[in-house]
C-alpha cells in the first residue's frame, strides 16, 4: 500500500462526503479510493469510516485518525510551496467565497482588477452571504461582512466599515427631513432581517451620546443592493454602507440623514479554514483587498494592511 496516497483518499473522501467525489477529485476510479481507504483500515487493525449508502462518518478513532492525516499531508503542501517561485505560487486556483454585496460595482472592479494582475491565477468566485464549509466545499478564504459569532472560525479582522441612514429627496419632501433621532420614529424603514427583527437602531450622537430608536420596517429584504434601490425609489428610509452609497450621493438620488449621528460600523473579516501555512495567493488577495478598501475610504478607521509576505 501507498501510505500517503491512501492518507490523501481518506482525507478527501471525508473531506468531501464520499468516496466517489474524492475519486473524481483525485483523478482515480471510485474502487480504487475505497480499496485504499480499506487498506488503510486493514493496516490500523481499526475502522475510521462508517460506510452507508447515504453517506460517509467517521468512528471515533477516524475523527482523531483525520485530525493527523489531514495535518501531514497539510504539511507536504506547505513543504512543496516552500521552495517554489513566486511566479509559481500565483498560479493555479484560487477559490474565494464572497458576500453578494461584492456584485456592487465599486467591490465588482477590485475582483477583475486582482485578475488581471495575476493572469496565471484560475480566480474561482463564489457569491453567498452564508457561512459555507470552508474545509468541504474547498475554499481558500471567504470574506465576511458583518460580526461573526462562531468562535470556531479562522478569522482576520480587515477592519469596521461607516454605516449610515440614507433616503431619497422625494420620500424626504413628503414624509419631513428628521433633525433628530426621536423623529425617525414616524418614517418607514427598509431594513435587513436581523435589524428587522431587533426593532430598534443604535445611533450614537457627535458628544457620544447614544440613543436606541424603535423603527418600523416597511420592507425586509437581506440585499444591500436591493434595499438602496427600493431608498431611491422612495420607500423609506434605508441602513446603508456610506462608501457604497457615496456615488447616488452625488448624482441627488439619496440624502444622508442625521449626518452628525452614527450608526455603528460594519466589520469585514477574512475567514481562512486553517491556521497553518496560508498560501501567498491568498495572502495576496486579502492584502490587496484591504489595500482597495483604505483607499476607498470604506473604513471608519484606516487600517495598516496586510503585508503579501506576511
Amino acid at each position: 500500500m501507498d501510505k500517503l496516497s491512501a492518507l490523501s483518499s481518506f482525507v478527501n473522501a471525508v473531506r468531501l462526503g464520499s468516496f466517489s467525489a474524492a475519486a473524481t477529485h483525485l483523478g482515480v476510479s471510485q474502487p480504487a479510493v475505497s480499496q485504499q481507504v480499506r487498506s488503510l483500515e486493514d493496516t490500523l487493525g481499526t475502522r475510521l469510516i462508517n460506510r452507508t449508502t447515504r453517506r460517509l462518518s467517521l468512528t471515533e478513532a477516524g475523527e482523531r485518525y483525520f485530525a493527523y492525516a489531514s495535518d501531514i499531508l497539510e504539511k507536504l503542501s506547505e513543504a512543496d510551496r516552500s521552495v517554489q517561485s513566486n511566479e509559481a505560487q500565483m498560479s493555479g486556483r484560487l477559490t474565494v467565497s464572497l458576500p453578494y454585496a461584492f456584485t456592487e460595482p465599486e467591490l465588482a472592479g477590485f475582483l477583475t482588477k486582482f485578475k488581471a494582475a495575476y493572469p496565471n491565477i484560475l480566480f474561482d468566485v463564489q457569491l453567498s452571504d452564508a457561512m459555507v464549509d470552508l474545509q468541504k466545499e474547498r475554499i481558500d478564504v471567504a470574506i465576511r461582512m458583518g460580526h461573526l459569532r462562531d468562535d470556531r472560525l479562522i478569522v482576520k479582522k480587515l477592519g469596521d466599515m461607516k454605516r449610515c441612514l440614507v433616503a431619497s429627496p422625494d420620500y424626504l419632501n413628503r414624509r419631513g427631513r428628521p433633525e433628530t433621532p426621536e423623529d425617525l420614529k414616524t418614517h418607514d424603514f427598509l431594513l435587513y432581517p436581523h435589524i428587522a427583527e431587533a426593532g430598534s437602531i443604535d445611533l450614537v450622537g457627535p458628544t457620544g451620546k447614544a440613543a436606541k430608536v424603535a423603527v418600523s420596517p416597511t420592507m425586509v429584504i437581506n440585499n444591500s443592493a436591493a434595499l438602496r434601490r427600493a431608498a431611491i425609489a422612495g420607500l423609506g428610509i434605508s441602513t446603508a454602507v456610506t462608501w457604497l452609497s457615496a456615488p447616488h450621493f452625488g448624482t441627488g438620488e439619496l440624502e444622508l440623514i442625521l449626518a452628525d449621528w452614527s450608526y455603528g460600523v460594519h466589520p469585514i473579516h477574512a475567514v481562512y479554514p486553517s491556521y497553518r501555512f496560508i498560501p501567498m495567493k491568498v495572502r495576496q488577495f486579502v492584502s490587496d483587498l484591504q489595500a482597495h478598501l483604505d483607499e476607498q475610504r470604506a473604513f471608519a478607521e484606516p487600517t495598516t494592511h496586510l503585508a503579501a509576505a506576511e
